[in-house]
Order: structure tokens, then sequence, then C-alpha cells
């Protein structure tokens, strides 16, 4: 079997010689039957975005003068309870701090971590309270630059593959898989997942993909530290890390649920080709990607299966807002549900949203233009249809720190 080094591939690269493809270019190729053979690709850079529930940030800022308080007992940030240390910090003024993405607010269960991080992150103030050890309370405002050192660690990241949902009970139920409470009866499907695009889809079973190798996380430089918690040979995940002052808010945020806020993030992983076994496994697509469906209340009840090609092939990855056919509902119903916020005073903010298929399918007043799909399953021997009405993956995310890890290769700033 022909094989090639890491060393000549960043040869090639260097020499400006090397063949490099985002995942989405590759998988063009594939679908057209038009695939470069195995001599003709030496990198191929695969990108994931979506609800990482596994997110922490390790932060350290300084909140008072020294000598103030001991140690700090509770901390909150914007309200939201963050765990203290591990380092005491005695005197100094200054917090160690781990924060979780989907640590909810004390006053707003929709406002949590992955919101938190992402407005720091674009320079907005963050209140600061801290209980200290001795019974002080101090009180502050920081932002990011207030931020001495962060760090992202992410426990369960990128899964290979994941579950689509729907509720066959006969009323609503509140679920993280969900924007809202999942209406019953069958009359909608959510999933995650971004099929062909992910990473780990494209290495089975990591021959490439191994603990060390460099990444980008939410758009920072990063690494791979190992198989994340409840990683398995048949749904593999990632435990990754990256310096959180680097990263861009574009790529992080906060997903609202029927549970509460979650938090979203979005990795790009370089697959080098070194043999035809890395090869082959990149030319997989959605259509051969199984995706169970399973009963919401049960989680690993299974009632169906389908595949990745009947979730994202054709259809739109974002809406279209129509102004003029908004009303100016008194209560806002996308507004509302929004997971992202990204529809905010009758205005479409297309930076903040993430393409979940909400705001189409429950618009009132169809002012969102957005085609979602829907998908036929045989469930209880009944062939049904079923709405796909949230994507908790966003494909748009994922192309394009895609994109930016194949430029920084290509400029020699990226090195394998």
């Amino acid at each position: 079997m022909t094989r090639r080094s890491i060393g000549q591939i960043n040869q090639k690269i260097e020499n400006g010689e090397a063949n490099i493809f985002t995942v989405e270019e590759f998988k063009k190729l594939v679908k057209n039957d038009d695939a470069p053979d195995f001599d003709e690709v030496d990198v191929v850079t695969c990108g994931t975005c979506g609800v990482m529930s596994g997110t922490a940030a390790i932060l350290n800022f300084v909140v008072s003068g020294p000598g103030e308080f001991i140690r700090a007992r509770e901390v909150y940030l914007n309200g939201i309870p963050a765990y203290a240390g591990p380092c005491p910090n005695e005197w100094l003024g200054s917090i160690d701090a781990i924060l979780h993405g989907t640590t909810h607010s004390i006053d707003d269960d929709n406002y949590g971590g992955g919101f938190l991080l992402k407005e720091l992150l674009e320079g907005k103030s963050v209140d600061v309270r801290v209980e200290s050890a001795e019974g002080l309370t101090i009180e502050n405002t920081i932002t990011i630059d207030d931020v001495i050192r962060g760090q992202i660690i992410g426990t369960r990241m990128a899964f290979k593959n994941y579950t689509a949902f729907t509720n066959p009970n006969d009323h609503s139920i509140p679920s993280i898989f969900a924007a809202t409470p999942l209406e019953g009866n069958l009359s909608g499907l959510t999933f995650s997942g971004c099929g062909d695009l992910n990473p780990l889809q494209n290495d089975v079973p990591h021959n490439a993909i191994k603990e060390g190798v460099k990444i980008l996380l939410n758009g920072a430089p990063g690494y791979i530290l190992g198989d994340g918690t409840r990683s398995s040979a048949e749904k593999p995940n990632l435990m990754l890390t990256a310096d959180y002052k680097e990263m861009d808010p574009y790529y992080i945020g906060g997903f609202k649920t029927g549970q509460g806020g979650e938090v979203y993030d979005t990795v790009a992983i370089p697959i080098p080709v070194l043999s035809e076994e890395i090869y082959n496994n990149l030319l997989i697509k959605d259509e051969d990607i199984k995706l169970p469906v399973a009963d919401i209340k049960g989680r690993h009840l299974p009632l169906a299966e389908t595949n990745y090609k009947e979730m994202w092939e054709g259809y739109d990855l974002r809406p279209q807002y129509d102004d003029s056919k908004c009303r100016n509902c008194d209560q806002c119903l996308v507004e509302e549900i929004c997971p992202t916020n990204a529809f905010k005073n009758l205005k479409l903010n297309i930076s903040y949203c993430f393409g979940c298929g909400m705001c189409a399918n429950f618009c009132k007043h169809d002012a969102f233009d957005m085609n979602t799909g829907d998908v036929d399953l045989q469930i209880d021997g009944q062939n049904v249809n079923i709405p796909i009405i949230c994507r908790q993956s966003d494909r748009l995310r994922g192309n394009k720190l895609s994109l930016k890890l194949k430029k920084l290769i290509e400029n020699n700033e990226f090195r394998l």
C-alpha cells in the first residue's frame, strides 16, 4: 500500500505544491463522480459545528485590589454561577474560575455560559459578583481585556454521528434536543450532526485524528487531547482545547433549548492523506451515514432510521427574511424561540443566525423563507412524513472554518 509521511506533505505545502481541499470541495467532486485520485490529494480540511454540551472555560481575571478579600467561595458572571478555583489566589484579588457552557443564569434559564462566552469575546462588559470565604461581597465589571488567561476545554466534541428525535407521544416534551418543547404526534423532527463534513466521519478508525494533532477550535489554534467522555467505537467524540482569547465569537455561542441555554462550538481538523486507506475513508457520502430516529422521551428508544442525505441535501442553510410580510405581532413568536437570539426588534442578524430553521417553521405570517426539508419514515408499520423543524448543527459555520483552515495551511501559518 502506498504511504507518505507528514514531513513529505509539509514539504509540498512549503513549496506551494500541495493539493488541499476543504471537505465541502472534496465531497462535491465525489458526488459528481469526479473525485481526484489518491496521488492528487494531500490534505482535506474537515469541519463541524453544533451544540456541544461538554464545553468549559477556565478563566483568570482580577476583581479587586490585593488584600481586599482572602479567597473566593462563589463566583457569578452575569448571574451565571462559575466554580472558584482550583487555585485559591489568597489575598491577590484575582480569581481562577471554571465556567460551564451549559450553566444557566440564576435569573434566566435561557441565558447560560454559551451566550456569555460569546458576549465576552465580542468585547461586551460582564458583571462579576464574588462571595468571599470570610463573607464579603465584591462586585465589579470586566471585559475580555481583563481576562489574563482563558482556555476552553471541550470534554466531548465533534461527535461522529448522533441521533434524530421526534415525539410520538400525545403531549409536548421539553428537551435539550429541541429549541422548544417538541410537540407530540410526530409533528416534527429535530437532529444534530453535519454528516459527511464531520472530521471523525471521514477518518474511521482514527488513522489521522489522534492525540496531539493540531486543530482549529472556534477559530483558534488548538489540540486534540484524546477521546472525549462517552466516546465509543460506534459513536466517537473528542476532547479538545484552545486559547479562549484567540477565538472568533462567530464560531461559539449560546443556543436556547426546551431545557434552557446550551452552547455551540465549531471545530476544523486537517486530514493529511497519508495512505490509500485514509483516502478511501474520505469518499463517504451523506447517504452512506445512518441516522437513527428516536423517541425524544426515551432518547434511546429507536423508532426508525434515515440518513444524513435526507437531512441536508437540497435544503437551505439560511433563511430569507421578508420584512414586508412581518406583521409586528404584539408577541413575536420568532423572537421568543430563536435559539441564538438572531432575530431582535424585527431585524435578522445573519451573523448570529444558526440556520436551525425554527423561524421558517413557526412564523405565523411566513416572513421567513427557508426549506428545511422533511423525511419519510416507517414507524410502527405505518409510513409517515415528518417535517424537519430544528437543526442543532450548522454546516455553514463548519464549512467556513474548514476554509479558514485550508487558507492557513496554504499560507504556511498552520503546520501539520
